[in-house]
């Protein structure tokens, strides 16, 4: 072919409008891409054929549509042919076909043809017809014929076909009565729609609803929904979005048909296999059948289609019943799906005549899928001799009861398991459907009414806030005067419903399920209001029976709920159980509720370790998180999650607040909280029962209810506690923020309008549960709660044992028997009481403390602290702190403080009655120690202190064996406090004594300076009452340091006993206390060297002025003896320090020698000097022999009085590690070295200095590495007494091991060293083994001598010139 010669471009648009000249250019394309396809259709080989298909689909992409609408004809011709082919050669039936078309090429037809369908009309009926049957022929093609993207495209070319169908200019036609889009179709979904009138003569819409149309609808309806199902059964292969594009072009389809009248027909089929998505959603998360876009779509798709048929406009006229009457349906009983399918097919149809047009074509199997055959054969027309008969239903009264039924138990079978989907977009979409078919489908479908509010209520809770919130704002409309009013008829339904499923499907195995309903239950009484929830429990019988559903839900059986994967992951032996592992993660993860407050303990750690440490163990925001009140009983941690809980929690809370009494009801809040307070009291009758007939507690715990009766006392004390805290700010606070997002929402919009306007914003609507909470009468909620702390305090219930070791049940000599679920069972009550007290402190408020609830519940939480098990101390550590910020103090020591008065006074009252209370020495402890307040209340610890010195005295020891150790910590915490007391008297004293003399100092300036005026007598006398105030303020600080020593003296006598006890733990914590008094008495009488000169210039100016009663009056406060108080002591405390060193235990031992070098440099080292010559010899022996040898017996070695009450026997020193040796003799070694440094003590070494030089210079030369460190530390102490002693030893050591290159003496006058140090002829001739004695074990190595004096001499001995 030749080329043609080109023209001017600007000649050949001569005359022609720019319209004509675009499209003549689009034509002009058009036309070659149209014959290259027209040859591909009869040659699908050639080559060029993709390349023309991209270019025609860039074409169609980048043309208007206006541009396009001319050559629609032209252009479909071709495509459609080659879908023809493709299509052909695809089918299993004609698989001769020699002329194939590749998938490429088919798609990429299928992708020009959906362009072009999307931006053109279709001309007329019969082209319509075509197209539509080239897509049927296209879409029936199966997943093993045609590829994936082959079947999406034909779905989305009928897709594009039906957006493009619009309405025609006739107002009268019926398309005007469609909308032609979905419902419920959300605006992302669709591309942009050619929009405009119908370009055809005909109506395509109205044609596509009519009757002639009706066997196509019905093919394509089955067509898309066999494609879904088609994918979801391939699983993992199939196709998500082949899936959702088929369900979506379905939505579109119903849509363009639009009436009730054209697709009645076909709702059992379309409604069946929705319902068997949504069914098939419950079990499948992956694949085609669990794409989330596809479930939505679904379920838009169903209410859709639900609302077109069965709409209460379109059918309410003839089924001729009142709006009032509601007649519930009790669906309990579900059919299986194939059944419910089944009756569905066999609802009645109306055959009317058809013409023959396109149906001839496809009804062979157009609509097999939708409605079965035997259904046209049940009631033809006489008159229908031609075609199949008419797709079309009477919508009567009978038939639109029995599809409702049918639909129902399809809904109701599905809907429940989508409210709690874990998916956010399918709830949404369920959201909408709700909406949907409760707005235009109530009166229709009234038989799912009940179903479709539960899932509202579900979706009104969701997690997210857009889906909550607009699930809120429809449920109000509802209960509004706008919406349904049969709304409030069916919630009492609803609620009757919810009550009777809501045990068995807390104990079922579903968790969602029982969350679910759970929280249904908790927005109907919401909304419904207080007055119906007051309604429903009038009667004592519904009430019962009402708190006997709760109590069933939250006993301690639905710790067993649940799947059984889920309880045996829960166990911790399944994944190695470590005893204080658990506790802390049982402490650390109980779940916030409202406001929850908790806190844990490992067990391992003993009680006033930690609860002096408790500070530094949270940081403070960590703190924050773990006190927080109420929180979940112990036994319902092990239940899914918190959410169950919450939604229990907070439908008892209503309950509580609904029976509060105000302007229209007296309330009956103190009646209903009797019913579950009946059995704690049925309870304390029991084990009163049980303390007459002595029996012991396992006897009892094995009767018949016992265990059971316990389990509901826990259970008991949980619901009322929640119905107490329901009345408090915080859950009325909490319920607003949870059901009112909407109006917060709504507000924070008027807000912003009125900024922009400078309105002022109008309030929010107050709940009618706020409305209740105000008008509330306070009188009555305190009496109720004195009521039930009456009943929690009883003495009954915290006498139940919590472990093996209460004397209560030693007592009854069968320890060995108990169960550990008794122990556990009693914790748990416990627990929940306790949690109780916070409960209703933060309810009351201030009112707490002033009704008296504070101080009746205080010493209970203050005994608890030291509690054996973890859950109760921490439940007493978290309402501690809730008492403390209640009542407006910063801290729970603050808060005992305000209340020591109290506390004392039980606490004095229990010390005289131990058998009775023999907790009472770790509550004494607990409070000084945790609270941290045994300091300021010192003045008052004076009689409980004589009390704990008689138990302490060898009496009181042997009567209550085990309560010596928590008396002496509680001594310890006693002493504490004092030390910390006395250590700010000098400086008080001193400070005192500055201001006395300054005052002084001014007077006589005064007096210098001629300031006396006439007036003596007015002068006299205000200097009297100054010197008066003065003297008083010394008599304060005196008698202050007075109560300071004496308690300090107290608890010296009182612990020195036991320095020399035989068990570790008393031993230590007497040496504790002995450390601390002796600091304490030091202080004490620095201060008095102070008070006393204070005194002396008190005197001398009281003497100058003839104050002389001032006079008297300091005469009258003697000084007495109390003042020397350290060295009598010390002289008592001294000989039981010498035994405490003669003990076998290093442990001991080695806190004995830390105490003794602390006291020694306290007193003085006069005060020990004799001492340490006559006992030191006990010291010396520590380090006579070598860790790593043993000690030789000693003939004149005495065995130890054993006294007839001692039980414990004497350990063999054999049985002693060498490495605990190794640290006693560290120990002693450091005590000399403080001894000896320090000026004030080192004379107490001084009659045994050569002794100790002697033992310490054998150990430094010895190979004990260990303790080389500890010896030449001691050697610089010893050196700063005696330095030529030091070096005697030393040199003696080292000049003999060397024997050459001595050091030349510096003058001739001083003699050789081999003269001053003669060689010993022996080991023992060393100086320092004879002045020191025998030792064994340390032998003589250079490399250590060598080490030690060449130390010695560069840092001690060159400094004094020696050498």
């Amino acid at each position: 072919m030749e080329p043609q010669q080109e023209e001017d471009p600007d000649n050949l648009t001569v005359g022609f409008t720019d319209e004509e000249v675009q499209a003549s250019h689009v034509f002009s394309q058009l036309q070659a891409y149209c014959l290259d396809l027209l040859e591909l259709s009869r040659n699908s080989g050639k080559h060029s054929s993709t390349s023309s298909l991209s270019s025609l689909l860039q074409l169609l992409q980048n043309t208007p549509s206006h541009s396009l609408q001319p050559f629609f004809d032209y252009t479909l011709l071709p495509l459609l042919l080659l879908l023809d082919a493709a299509v052909d050669n695809r089918s299993s039936a004609k698989e001769s076909v020699m002329n194939k078309v590749g998938d490429r090429v088919a798609e990429d037809v299928l992708k020009c043809l959906e362009e072009l369908l999307g931006k053109c009309q279709l001309g007329s009926v019969d082209q319509m017809v075509v197209v539509l049957k080239k897509l049927t022929y296209a879409a029936l093609l199966s997943p093993s014929e045609a590829s994936e993207e082959f079947r999406e495209g034909v779905i989305k070319c009928f897709r594009a076909m039906l957006l493009s169908l619009h309405p025609c200019v006739d107002s009268s036609c019926s398309c005007k009565q469609v909308l032609g889009s979905p419902e419920l179709l959300e605006p992302r979904n669709l591309r942009t729609q050619v929009t405009g009138a119908s370009l055809s003569g005909e109506c395509l819409v109205a044609f596509l609803q009519s009757q002639k149309a009706s066997a196509a609808v019905g093919q394509w309806l089955s067509l898309l929904l066999q494609a879904a199902d088609t994918e979801a059964s391939r699983g993992q292969r199939g196709s998500g979005k082949l899936r959702i594009e088929a369900f979506l072009t379905l939505r579109i389809l119903a849509a363009k048909v639009g009436t009730a009248d054209a697709l009645a027909f076909f709702l059992p089929g379309v409604v069946s296999q929705f319902a068997k998505v949504l069914h098939v959603s419950k079990t499948m998360i992956s694949g085609a059948a669990g794409s989330v876009e596809a479930i939505d779509q679904a379920i838009r798709g169903l209410a859709e289609y639900l609302i077109m048929v069965l709409e209460d406009d379109a059918n309410l006229s003839g089924l001729n019943i009142s709006k009032n009457v509601i007649v519930g349906v009790d669906s309990k009983n579900l059919e299986s799906m194939h059944s419910i399918m089944e009756e569905l097919r066999q609802l009645p149809i109306k055959a009317q005549g058809q013409s023959k047009t396109f149906q001839d074509d496809m009804s062979g199997q157009l609509v097999k899928t939708v409605t079965p055959k035997s259904e046209f054969r049940e009631q033809r027309s006489v008159d229908s001799v031609k075609g199949m008969g008419s797709l079309h239903v009477d919508r009567t009264k009978d038939w639109i009861e029995k599809t409702s039924g049918h639909v129902n138990k399809l809904l109701c079978a599905t809907f429940p398991h989508i409210c709690v989907h874990p998916s956010r977009k399918v709830r949404g979409g369920l959201l909408v459907a709700v909406r949907g078919l409760l707005s235009k489908c109530s009166y229709t479908l009234k038989d799912s009414r009940l179903m479709l509010l539960e899932c509202l209520c579900v979706l009104v809770v969701d997690d997210y806030e857009d889906i909550s919130t607009a699930a809120q704002e429809f449920l109000e409309y509802l209960f509004s005067p706008r919406g349904k009013h049969h709304v409030k008829l069916d919630v009492l339904d609803v609620f009757s419903r919810l009550i009777e499923k809501l045990p068995k499907v807390v104990l079922g195995n579903e968790d969602s399920l029982a969350l679910s309903h759970a929280q249904q239950l908790l927005v109907v009484i919401y909304y419904s209001g207080p007055q119906f929830m007051l309604d429903q429990l009038q009667s004592p019988v519904t009430a019962a029976r009402f708190l006997d559903v709760f109590a069933l839900c939250l006993s301690q059986n639905s710790a067993f709920t649940g799947s059984l994967n889920k309880l045996m992951l829960a166990r911790s032996s399944s994944k190695g159980f470590i005893q204080s592992v658990a506790e802390l993660k049982a402490g650390a993860h109980f779940t916030n509720l409202g406001q929850t407050f908790t806190g844990s303990v490992p067990s391992g750690i003993s009680k006033l370790t930690y609860v002096q440490e408790k500070v530094s163990q949270y940081p403070q925001e960590a703190e924050q998180k773990v006190y927080e009140l109420p929180r979940m009983p112990p036994w319902f941690v092990s239940v899914s999650s918190g959410k169950l809980y919450q939604a229990l929690a907070g439908t008892l809370r209503l309950v509580g607040l609904s029976l509060l009494p105000d302007i229209k009801s007296e309330g009956h809040l103190s009646i209903i909280t009797d019913i579950p307070l009946g059995y704690l009291r049925k309870l304390v009758a029991e084990v009163r029962v049980r303390e007459y007939n002595k029996e012991s507690w396992q006897s009892w715990y094995n009767r018949t209810g016992s265990g059971q009766l316990l389990h509901q006392a826990s259970t008991a004390a949980c619901i009322i506690n929640e119905m107490i805290f329901g009345v408090s700010d915080q859950a009325v606070d909490t319920f607003a923020r949870m059901f009112q997002k909407f109006r917060a929402r709504r507000e924070e919009v008027k807000e912003f309008d009125a900024e922009l306007t400078d309105a002022q914003p109008s309030d929010l609507d107050d709940s009618i549960w706020k409305i209740k909470q105000r008008k509330s009468d306070k009188s009555h909620l305190i009496e109720c709660i004195g009521k039930i702390i009456h009943e929690y305090l009883s003495p009954e219930l915290w006498d139940l044992p919590l472990d093996h070791k209460s004397s209560l049940v030693q007592s009854d000599g069968e320890v060995e028997d108990i169960t550990l679920h008794f122990f556990h069972d009693t914790a748990m009550l416990h627990q929940v009481i306790i949690d109780g007290i916070g409960i209703f402190a933060l309810c009351l408020g201030k009112d707490f403390a002033s009704s008296g609830f504070l101080h009746s519940s205080l010493y209970l939480l203050m005994e608890n602290l030291t509690c054996s098990n973890f859950q109760v101390r921490s439940a007493s550590d978290a309402v501690l702190h809730v008492l403390a910020s209640i009542s407006g103090y910063k801290t729970v020591g603050n808060l005992v403080l305000a209340n020591a008065d109290y506390v004392i006074d039980s606490v004095c009252r229990q010390l005289r009655h131990l058998d009775l209370d023999p907790h009472v020495p770790n509550v004494l402890a607990a409070m000084l120690s945790y609270v941290g307040i045994a300091n300021k209340i010192l003045p008052l610890l004076e009689e409980p202190m004589r009390c704990v010195s008689q138990e302490l005295e060898i009496l009181g020891r042997h009567q209550h064996p085990d309560l010596t150790v928590p008396f002496l910590k509680a001594v310890a915490e006693i002493i504490k406090a004092s030390k910390l007391e006395a250590s700010s008297l000098p400086s008080k004293a001193e400070s005192y004594l500055t201001s006395v003399r300054s005052k002084i100092t001014d007077m006589e300036d005064k007096e210098n300076a001629g300031s006396c005026y006439d007036n003596d007598i007015s002068i006299s006398d205000k200097e009297s009452e100054e010197w008066e105030s003065v003297l008083f303020n010394l008599n304060d600080l005196k008698r202050y340091r007075r109560t300071v020593g004496s308690i300090a003296g107290s608890c010296l006598t009182t612990a020195t006993p036991l320095i020399a006890s035989m068990k570790q733990a008393a031993c230590l914590v007497a040496l504790d206390i002995v450390e601390d008094g002796i600091v304490t008495l030091a202080k004490v009488e620095e201060a008095y060297k102070h008070e006393k000169e204070t005194k002396e210039e008190i005197e001398e100016v009281i003497r100058s002025r003839a104050l002389y009663h001032l006079l008297d009056n300091m005469e009258a406060v003697e000084d007495g003896t109390d003042e020397n108080r350290l060295l009598p002591a010390m002289n008592k405390i001294w000989p039981l320090l010498v035994v405490c060193v003669q003990s076998k235990n290093p442990v001991t031992i080695r806190r004995c020698l830390t105490v003794v070098s602390s006291v020694v440099q306290i007193c003085g080292g006069d005060f020990f000097s004799r001492r340490f010559h006559t006992d030191g010899p006990h010291f010396w022996k520590l380090l006579s022999t070598s860790p790593f040898m043993r000690n030789p017996k000693s003939k004149d070695e005495k065995v130890p009085l054993q006294l007839p009450y001692r039980s414990t026997s004497i350990s063999a020193e054999d049985s002693v590690a060498e490495a605990s040796n190794l640290k006693v003799q560290v120990a002693m070694l450091n005590m000399i070295a403080d001894l000896s440094r320090n000026k004030k003590s080192a004379s107490a070494l001084e009659v045994v200095l050569k002794k100790v030089s002697g033992l310490v210079v054998g150990i430094a030369c010895s190979g004990v590495v260990g303790l080389r460190d500890a010896s030449i530390n001691a050697l610089f102490g010893l050196a700063a007494i005696d330095p030529d002693l030091i070096w005697l030893l030393l040199a003696d050591v080292y000049y003999s091991l060397k024997k050459r290159d001595f050091p030349s003496p510096p003058t001739s006058d001083f003699p050789e060293i081999c003269e001053i140090l003669p060689l010993p002829s022996s080991a023992r001739e060393y100086l320092y083994v004879q002045y020191g004695g025998q030792s064994y074990g340390f032998d003589v190595d250079f490399s250590s001598v060598d080490t030690v004096f060449s130390k010695l001499h560069s840092q001690v001995f060159t400094n004094q010139m020696y050498i």
